[in-house]
């Protein structure tokens, strides 16, 4: 595949605003990639596999990239900035797809029933005003990254299930998202529980539902990379996604099982809080990293069914082009699929 600078690939998004268990890694020595990750827990397999050697054992050289929203992963992935990325399914994800760029490897944040998940949120105003459930919605302002982010398309399912009408607002990032909840410029939201609870304990926030009421079995993250790297570079992805898994295995083993002990717990917080809420001190942040620990998919495990259910809404919202087919997005050949 021919190298795509940057601007390319911005013009390619446009307007767009046969399973198998990982095989046994063949280790190349210090092989250079660079992994994008966002702050949040949800990739504590990446920071754990990086931390803990599980990277370097595979022979790979990893050098972490962080970013503040989806989308710009997507890019960064196709411009080939960065070599892998954990992040959710946006539209500029799948038009990238489609033109060949990028492909989706694996997953990784699952919504599970039985384990507490992503919440839906209003602002104190907008609760105070009678939004105390979803269902109290209609006419509200809902938050989003950018037209279809994954907030996006929880948002509409949410709609679509209540029967309303939202009004979705673009604000790029993340934190601007929360400034605007907190503040009352929007209604309503929906973001990971590690974010979600302490955001609530605040009083400007309040939450009022479950994403997984609306949206079960959502695969919320997956694992991708360039087209380039999954079909001429498997050995490199295998040994990614083997380090990858080995790094999920250990979260889900010490936040979500708890089958390691408090011990085992408190040595997973402190790694992950090398990543995440690295401006509060480590007792503040560490109720918000343990509350907020969410299923990884064990072995990098990709739902497919539910990756079909969001590539069929980005389509029916005219988010992505129509003809746009599940194999252009997944390579299948990696991991398990579900």
């Amino acid at each position: 595949m021919i190298s795509i600078d940057r601007r390319k690939i911005l013009a390619m998004m446009g307007s767009t605003v046969a399973a198998s268990t990982l095989s046994a890694p063949s280790f190349a020595q210090n092989k250079k990639i660079k992994v994008g990750a966002l702050r949040f827990t949800s990739h504590s397999g990446s920071f754990i596999a990086f931390e803990r050697g599980y990277f370097s054992e595979a022979g790979l050289d990893v050098e972490l990239k962080f970013f503040q929203a989806a989308q710009p992963m997507a890019v960064a992935i196709a411009s080939g900035d960065i070599d892998y990325a954990v992040t959710a399914i946006s539209g500029g994800l799948i038009s990238l797809a489609n033109k060949g760029a990028i492909k989706v490897i694996g997953g990784a944040l699952s919504e599970e029933k039985g384990i507490d998940g992503q919440k839906i949120l209003v602002s104190d105003a907008a609760f105070k005003a009678g939004a105390t459930k979803p269902s109290a919605l209609d006419g509200k302002v809902y938050g989003m990254t950018t037209a279809g982010s994954s907030f996006h398309y929880m948002g509409s399912k949410i709609a679509k299930k209540e029967g309303v009408s939202l009004k979705f607002k673009p604000l790029q990032k993340v934190g601007a998202i929360i400034g605007a909840l907190k503040s009352g410029q929007i209604d309503a939201w929906s973001i990971v529980p590690h974010i979600a609870k302490p955001l609530s304990k605040s009083g400007a926030v309040h939450i009022i539902g479950d994403v997984a009421d609306y949206v079960p079995n959502y695969q919320v993250t997956t694992v991708f990379t360039s087209s380039k790297n999954a079909s001429d570079e498997k050995d490199m992805t295998k040994n990614f996604l083997a380090a990858f898994a080995k790094g999920v295995a250990d979260y889900n083993a010490a936040m979500v099982d708890k089958s390691k002990g408090d011990a085992a717990q408190n040595e997973m917080v402190d790694l992950i809080h090398k990543y995440v809420y690295t401006s509060r001190p480590r007792e503040k942040a560490a109720p918000s990293i343990i509350n907020g620990s969410m299923r990884l998919n064990e072995g990098a495990a990709l739902n497919v069914a539910s990756i079909k259910d969001q590539l069929d809404w980005f389509k029916s919202e005219g988010l992505v082009d129509a003809n746009t087919k599940l194999e252009n997005l997944v390579d299948s050949s990696y991991v398990k699929t579900l």
